[in-house]
């Protein structure tokens, strides 16, 4: 099923006030409906080859697979949905490419990304994140952080150490307790929601959330929601303006109709009339 018609997608990265080149990447498959955003880090350009990678890799090993197998399908293997085994299987092996790349070139040693990954597909969106680059879903009024941040500092407010407002001036803002590359294996945290018409999403990296409040992200979507554009570039804008202090990325998804999958001819042949 072609999602182009159905996702409207924006997207943003900026290098910032501070960061000498932008170490962030960022990509989209409307028609898959997929879309992938990386921070990476590590030394001198490290970061950069490790998100590159990651986007790379991941838009292309998806979109052949989508080519030929639907995510809404069930995994005889596993008993769960196709969506999930292919998430796993292919953060797996770029996972593996970005850690052996790093084990045997020198100058990419240490070098690794955080990652978060949206597929749409059958009025749900299987989402999968590692690290601290996070999701969220403004639904009517309602702006919400879906994603939990694999870091040290949400390890400390999760453990009572640290209040939110606390968090919010720590040190400890940029330590991920999870990334993509730097360990043989990893886990991705993946979880699958259910969608609505109006529904906006939007995938970040930590220059915005660290720079801007989930308040003022939120009250920027209901204000300037209906240009998605112009959002995302006001987002970049209002991180720049609060300092900028790392490389900012957004991708914006609005949902603009139901996209049940496909039960065979009768609902293509319906389909084409929609």
């Amino acid at each position: 099923m072609d999602l182009s018609r159905v996702l409207e997608i924006a997207s943003q990265t900026d290098t910032g006030m501070v960061r000498p080149h932008n170490e962030d990447s960022i990509a989209s498959s409307p028609d898959k409906g997929l879309v992938v955003l990386a921070d990476g880090m590590g030394g001198y350009n490290a970061g950069e080859v490790a998100s590159g990678m990651a986007t790379t890799v991941l838009t292309t090993e998806l979109r052949q697979l989508l080519e030929d197998h639907a995510p809404n399908a069930i995994d005889p293997q596993s008993g769960r949905k196709l969506a999930l085994t292919m998430l796993q299987q292919q953060i797996a092996k770029t996972n593996a490419a970005i850690y052996q790349a790093a084990q045997s070139q020198p100058q990419y040693a240490g070098m690794g990304t955080t990652l978060v990954l949206a597929l749409f597909y059958d009025n749900h969106v299987m989402v999968a994140h590692i690290g601290d680059s996070r999701f969220y879903r403004m639904r009517g009024d309602e702006f919400t952080q879906v994603s939990r941040d694999h870091s040290l500092l949400q390890e400390q407010i999760d453990a009572g150490m640290l209040t939110r407002e606390q968090a919010k001036v720590s040190s400890n803002k940029n330590l991920v307790t999870r990334a993509l590359g730097i360990d043989p294996m990893v886990e991705p945290e993946i979880h699958e929601y259910d969608t609505r018409p109006g529904d906006i999403y939007l995938l970040c990296s930590d220059g915005l959330s660290d720079m801007v409040g989930d308040e003022d992200i939120g009250m920027t979507l209901q204000a300037l929601g209906a240009n998605l554009n112009l959002a995302a570039q006001q987002l970049v804008q209002m991180a720049n303006d609060n300092g900028g202090r790392d490389n900012i990325s957004v991708i914006l998804i609005r949902i603009l109709r139901e996209y049940p999958a496909g039960q065979g001819l009768a609902s293509k042949i319906f389909g084409w009339f929609r």
